[in-house]
C-alpha cells in the first residue's frame, strides 16, 4: 500500500516536513474554501500542487483528493442540479489534467463525520474523538429541538438525553454543538442551528431508496467522464455508519455498497474503505467486506473503534490503530492480497494509497492546537503500527 498523509493546506498545524518524518510517500488533500458546487479551476489546483511539492523540496506529491465535495443541491436533486453537476465534471476534467487520478468523495446528508466530543480524556492523558448516543441524543431532542425526535430513540436514550441535558451549562451546550456541525479547517461551508434544520426539513421527504436513486443518477453523470480520463472516484462511507436527525444512509453497510457499485459498474467508481467507519457498526465485518469489495477498493482509511454495546446506532471511541473492534490486521491481509492479484494482472492501480485515519492526541499532541483527529505524533504512530503490520504480513512465505 502507499503510505499517504491528510493535509489540510499551508494553515495545517501539522507540516509537509511532519508528514514526511512520519514515512509519507503522499499526500491527500482538497481545496476546502471553494464551496460545493463550484469547479475547482487549475490555477487553483496546481497552486495546492506547489505548495504541496516546495513545502516537501519535491519528496512529496499531491496523491489523492479528500474530498471533492458533493453538494446539497445534487444530494437532493434541487434546481441547481445541472449547474452543480457541470461544475464537478469541470473539477474532474481539472484534476486530470493536473495528473491527479484518485477522487473520494461522501453522499452522506448535511454533516460530515458526526462526533459528540473532539477531545474526550483517556486514561492516557491523551484524548481522542467520541461519539456519545445519549449525548447526541440530547442534542437532537433538546438542543436542536428537532420535530419527532422523541420517537427515532428507544426510552432509555431519550431519559438518558434527559439527564444529560441537566448537566449542562451554556458553556458544554454550545460546546457540543459545535462538535456535531464542527466542518474541517478552512473548509466554505459552516452550518449553524437553523442551517441545520432547515437541511433536515428538505430531507424528510427523501427516503434511503431515494436518496441512493439519486446518488446513482449523480454516478451517471460522472463516472463516464472519469473513466474517460483515466480517474477513479471513490465513495467514503457514512461515518456513522447509521441515521442521524432522521436523515437517510445509503453507504453504511455491505449491502448499500454492493447495491451502488452494482448499478455503476465500472473501474471508475469503487470504494474509499474506510475501517473506523464501518467498524463502528457491529454488524459490519470489515475483514469480510474488504474481501468482498477488494477489486473496487480504490483508497484505504485505517483507523480503529471500541464500541460501547452491540447494534446501531451505539456509542463508540476513536482508539488506538491496533486495539480496537476492527481485525486491523485481517483487513490488512486482504487488501495486500488484493494488491498482489491486481500486479499479477498488470493493473495500473496495483497500489493502492493508504493513510492512518485519524489517531489520538499524544505527548506533544496536546495543546497543540491540530485539526481533531488530526494531530502529528497520534497519525505517526498510527503509520508505525500500520507499517509493521504491513512489513510483517509481506514477508511472509508464500
Amino acid at each position: 500500500m502507499r503510505r499517504t498523509w491528510r493535509w489540510f493546506g499551508p494553515h495545517d498545524k501539522v507540516s509537509l516536513a511532519d508528514a514526511m518524518q512520519a514515512g509519507a510517500e503522499g499526500i491527500v488533500s482538497a481545496l476546502h474554501h471553494v464551496p460545493p458546487g463550484l469547479p475547482w479551476t487549475l490555477e487553483d489546483i496546481r497552486e495546492r500542487q506547489s505548495q504541496i511539492e516546495d513545502g516537501s523540496n519535491g519528496a512529496l506529491a499531491w496523491d489523492v483528493v479528500e474530498s471533492l465535495p458533493v453538494s446539497e443541491a445534487i444530494k437532493t436533486k434541487s434546481p441547481d442540479w445541472d449547474a452543480h453537476i457541470a461544475a464537478y465534471r469541470a473539477s474532474i476534467e481539472a484534476l486530470a489534467a493536473s495528473g491527479i487520478e484518485t477522487i473520494c468523495y461522501n453522499f452522506m446528508p448535511v454533516l460530515d463525520w458526526t462526533r459528540t466530543e473532539l477531545r474526550a480524556p483517556l486514561p492516557s492523558g491523551g484524548t481522542a474523538m467520541r461519539f456519545d448516543l445519549a449525548t447526541f441524543a440530547a442534542f437532537d431532542i433538546h438542543i436542536l429541538a428537532r420535530p419527532g425526535a422523541n420517537e427515532a430513540y428507544v426510552p432509555e436514550i431519550v431519559q438518558a438525553a434527559a439527564d444529560v441535558m441537566a448537566g449542562m451549562d451554556d458553556g458544554t451546550k454550545a460546546a457540543l454543538s459545535q462538535a456535531v456541525v464542527s466542518g474541517l479547517p478552512g473548509a466554505a461551508e459552516h452550518w449553524t442551528l437553523e442551517d441545520v434544520r432547515a437541511a433536515v426539513q428538505t430531507y424528510a421527504a427523501l427516503s434511503p431508496d431515494v436518496l441512493r436513486q439519486i446518488h446513482v443518477d449523480f454516478l451517471s453523470e460522472v463516472v463516464p467522464l472519469a473513466e474517460r480520463l483515466g480517474v477513479r472516484l471513490c465513495c467514503h462511507p457514512d461515518d456513522p455508519p447509521f441515521s442521524l436527525l432522521g436523515l437517510p444512509r445509503t453507504m453504511s453497510t455491505l449491502e448499500d455498497y454492493e447495491a451502488v457499485l452494482g448499478a455503476v459498474d465500472s473501474p471508475a467508481f469503487g470504494a474509499t474503505f474506510c475501517t473506523g467507519s464501518l467498524g463502528a457498526r457491529s454488524d459490519n465485518d470489515c475483514v469480510a467486506m474488504a474481501r468482498a469489495l477488494a477489486p473496487r477498493i480504490h483508497f484505504v482509511h485505517l483507523r480503529n473503534v471500541i464500541r460501547d454495546s452491540e447494534g446501531a446506532p451505539c456509542s463508540f471511541m476513536e482508539s488506538e490503530h491496533l486495539c480496537g473492534d476492527v481485525d486491523m490486521v485481517g483487513v490488512i491481509d486482504v487488501i495486500l492480497t488484493e494488491e498482489a492479484r491486481r500486479r499479477a494482472e498488470g493493473r495500473a492501480d496495483a497500489e493502492i494509497p493508504m493513510r492512518p485515519d485519524h489517531g489520538q492526541d499524544i505527548l506533544t499532541d496536546i495543546g497543540a492546537g491540530a485539526q481533531p483527529g488530526y494531530p502529528a505524533v497520534g497519525r505517526l504512530k498510527g503509520m508505525a503500527e500500520l507499517r509493521g503490520v504491513m512489513a510483517a504480513l509481506s514477508r511472509r512465505p508464500a
